[in-house]
């Protein structure tokens, strides 16, 4: 534990002196900071105002942003040591392959977490500051969307590090998987497919394998508990799940997805040929 607490600790340096993470932190602080000078604490919308709105809309903006910066900083990460010889200097240390590699995981982990959370958290209390009603169900909620979804592509990252043998492969493969994703999130367009006859396990399917309409969704539920803003593929999920079934489903499975990359990450990261 303290050789992997160390590790971890390492890969949080080298992350905070990187340009990388200067850029993360000023764009998660700037969405907070937009939102506020945009006044959305002052409309109303389906009666849904104040700080939740402001909440719902910096997740919604999170969701597209958060995936393709953890995916493309973590998938240079073990691709990237590989190139840079450091794998020779990390085999002549007393440090287990396994502790390198989850104390990689770890540390990584509170570098893309802390500011995306943080920065919700400032507008809590820039909320409470200004007497605003905070919704704290709805924040502790939030958090651990923010914390399941990031544990996601930081596993789905790890793996694709692992396989890739160049950083630049390994980049290339996140940012297509990421647009796949995208373009299967919809489910608008899928509420169309139903009504032209496509089956409704497909939709759960569609719906449930994809993290990022996972998260979409859910998020969306908290404030639309019908989901009427989704269309007919509503019913289809409200009728499977209900609305406490699939926000737990949503909290647990693209955390759970994610370990299991990290796993299947590991399991190739040990068998391969690591110079």
């Amino acid at each position: 534990m303290k050789h992997l607490l160390l590790t971890a600790k390492a890969d949080i340096s080298e992350s905070l002196r990187s340009r990388w993470f200067l850029i993360y932190v000023l764009v998660f602080g700037g969405i907070v900071a937009a939102l506020f000078m945009s006044g959305l604490t002052e409309s109303r919308i389906m009666g849904f105002s104040g700080l939740s709105r402001v909440l719902v809309t910096y997740l919604q903006i999170t969701m597209a942003i958060l995936p393709v910066f953890v995916l493309i900083t973590t998938v240079r990460s073990v691709a990237g040591d590989r190139e840079a010889g450091v794998f020779e200097y990390m085999l002549s240390l007393p440090v287990a392959l396994s502790v390198w590699y989850w104390g990689k995981l770890v540390g990584r982990f509170i570098v893309v977490f802390l500011p995306v959370v943080l920065a919700m958290f400032v507008a809590v209390a820039w909320g409470a500051s200004k007497g605003v009603e905070i919704p704290w169900g709805q924040v502790l909620t939030y958090t651990g969307f923010l914390m399941s979804l990031a544990l996601c592509f930081l596993g789905i990252g790890m793996l694709i590090s692992t396989l890739a043998r160049s950083s630049d492969v390994a980049t290339g493969a996140a940012f297509i998987l990421w647009l796949a994703l995208l373009l299967f999130m919809d489910l608008i367009l899928l509420g169309l497919l139903i009504k032209q006859g496509l089956p409704s396990e497909g939709v759960i399917a569609v719906a449930l394998v994809n993290p990022l309409q996972v998260f979409r969704t859910a998020s969306m539920m908290l404030f639309d508990p019908q989901l009427v803003l989704l269309g007919p593929s509503a019913y289809v999920i409200l009728d499977a799940f209900g609305q406490t079934g699939y926000i737990t489903w949503a909290l647990l499975y693209p955390g759970a997805l994610g370990l299991l990359c990290a796993g299947i990450g590991y399991y190739f990261f040990r068998r391969g040929d690591l110079p």
